[in-house]
């Protein structure tokens, strides 16, 4: 029934983004023409939406390749308007944290407080996050933080694929500047965008993955978002049990505790 429900939301999607916005029946139907009627070719089905899409993706990705380093790379995310997320956020959250990190932690968009203050997670979430990570011998000092989404969905609705697709040209650009040698990604969203699955968490959570950026390798660890945590406090026990997961495979990757 999941796969059901998914690949139905994918195909509206799809015709959103191509310019359906009328369905004629419940069941679909095949029109044939008769000997007498000519048939042109078919329009290539549009939209000002889907093209405004794909010409932001295009010129997200244009803009990054002459990126050298993160002040720049902020710069052009805060100037970008090819997003519309960017009309009703605060503020535009970019990366925070050591800009030359070993350990790079990535989740999926700015709540309220985010882009109140126009860091990453600041709430409750980023609390939660930092408890975590003291309690496995991280800090802020020492890893990078980034969303998926620069500006925060109205209402903390999930982003949509377009959105999405539009501002991952922005993380991957991050990583290739930071170029950590570890990611945690928090969250199905991020997990997903990152590395091109379309998983569930319940399959992702604590497996390592390979995620290539510049010509180098790294490894990257997915567990569950800590807005899950809040809302399934039970669950914490999985996320501690991946930072400790984490911080073996660390460990033993650089002869020293983290």
């Amino acid at each position: 029934m999941e796969n059901l429900i998914q690949n139905t939301k994918e195909i509206l999607e799809f015709y959103c983004l191509a310019g359906v916005d009328e369905t004629c029946g419940n069941k679909p139907f095949v029109i044939t023409p008769s000997p007498s009627v000519t048939v042109t070719a078919a329009r290539p089905a549009s939209s000002d939406l889907a093209m405004s899409s794909v010409s932001a993706l295009q010129n997200a990705g244009d803009i990054c390749t002459n990126v050298h380093n993160l002040e720049e790379l902020r710069t052009i995310i805060e100037n970008f308007d090819g997003c519309n997320l960017k009309n009703t956020a605060a503020h535009t959250v970019v990366g925070d944290g050591n800009p030359k990190a070993e350990i790079m932690l990535i989740g999926e968009a700015p709540g309220a407080d985010e882009d109140l203050i126009g860091r990453p997670f600041v709430g409750r979430c980023g609390q939660l996050l930092d408890k975590i990570m003291n309690a496995t011998g991280l800090n802020r000092s020492v890893v990078y933080i980034c969303n998926i989404l620069p500006w925060r969905p109205p209402g903390n609705r999930p982003p949509s694929d377009a959105e999405i697709a539009v501002c991952l040209p922005f993380v991957k650009k991050q990583i290739e500047l930071v170029a950590p040698n570890y990611i945690i990604t928090l969250g199905a969203i991020a997990t997903n965008s990152l590395l091109n699955t379309n998983d569930t968490m319940s399959h992702l959570r604590g497996h390592w993955f390979d995620y290539e950026a510049a010509n180098k390798k790294i490894k990257v660890l997915a567990t569950y978002h800590p807005s899950y945590l809040l809302r399934t406090p039970a669950q914490k026990n999985k996320v501690w049990t991946d930072f400790l997961r984490f911080k073996k495979e660390f460990t033993q990757n650089n002869q020293q505790p983290v």
